[in-house]
């Protein structure tokens, strides 16, 4: 039990991590220009990948079966990052 906390708490911590990434840069560059519905985006994106492939390594027994659903998992997150960020399927989030 102890063990599934500590790596909940590293997924959190991980998200946490990679979202000062973008606040850190916007103090130095006016290049990186997020408002808070950026981070909330991006937070519910990360933390929400985190926790399904964290329910993938708890349920999933066989590890060819996990390494492929935690890589379709990312493949999702990456397509709607792109999209999100430079449309390239111009569907009406990206805001096209």
């Amino acid at each position: 039990m102890v063990t599934q906390n500590k790596r909940l708490f590293g997924i959190v911590l991980t998200v946490v991590g990679l979202l000062l990434i973008p606040l850190i840069a916007m103090q130095f560059t006016n290049e990186v220009d997020w408002d808070l519905l950026d981070f909330v985006v991006m937070g519910i994106l990360l933390l929400g990948t985190g926790l399904m492939a964290e329910l993938v390594i708890r349920k999933v027994k066989n590890t060819e079966s996990r390494l492929v659903i935690i890589g379709i998992i990312l493949l999702v997150l990456f397509l709607i990052w792109a999209e999100l960020a430079v449309g390239i399927f111009g569907t009406p989030f990206a805001g096209s």
